[in-house]
C-alpha cells in the first residue's frame, strides 16, 4: 500500500522580538533573524521583514520551479534570481494605508537548462500555477513581471 503524503499541514513559527527592530524567528530547528537597517534603528544584521517578503519569492520560485524541471525530467542548474520591486513606504512610516505597498515586481530569472522552447514556456505556466508565495501576491491584485534568460546546456 503506497503512502499518501499529507496535502494540508500546519506550519509552526514563533518570533521574539529583541528590540523595536529586530525579531528572532523560529520553525522547525532553523532559526531566522530579520533586523531593520541601521538608517531606520536597527543593526543590520538581518534582511528587514519586507525584504524577507521578497527574498520569499524568490526562494519560491526556485524550489518550485526546480520541482517542476525534475517532474518533466529537464536538467536544471545554476538558477540565478534579481529582483527588484517598487515599495510605497507610506504605510511602514504610519503616515497612511497603502492598499497594494508593493505595486510592481520584476524578476529577472536565468538559469542553465536543456529545455526547449514549448518545455520552457509550459514550467513557466506551472510555476505560476504552483508557487504559493506568487499566488498570493498575484490574488493581491500586484504585478510580478518575469524576464527569463536561458543558457543551453
Amino acid at each position: 500500500m503506497a503512502i499518501r503524503p499529507k496535502t494540508t499541514i500546519q506550519m509552526s513559527l514563533t518570533g521574539s522580538g529583541q528590540t523595536h527592530a529586530r525579531t528572532v524567528v523560529k520553525t522547525r530547528d532553523v532559526t531566522a533573524l530579520i533586523d531593520e537597517p541601521m538608517i531606520r534603528g536597527g543593526t543590520n544584521l538581518g534582511p528587514s521583514p519586507t525584504e524577507t517578503f521578497m527574498a520569499s519569492l524568490i526562494g519560491c520560485t526556485n524550489v518550485i520551479s526546480s520541482r517542476i524541471a525534475q517532474k518533466m525530467g529537464l536538467v536544471w542548474q545554476n538558477l540565478e534570481v534579481e529582483l527588484s520591486a517598487e515599495f510605497n513606504r507610506l504605510g511602514t512610516m504610519l503616515e497612511e494605508e497603502v492598499e497594494h505597498p508593493f505595486a510592481n515586481i520584476v524578476m529577472d530569472i536565468s538559469v542553465e537548462t536543456n529545455a526547449s522552447e514549448q518545455e520552457l514556456e509550459k514550467l513557466k505556466s506551472d510555476l505560476s500555477k504552483f508557487c504559493p508565495i506568487a499566488k498570493v501576491i498575484r490574488n493581491s491584485g500586484v504585478t510580478i513581471t518575469e524576464n527569463w534568460s536561458t543558457k543551453s546546456i
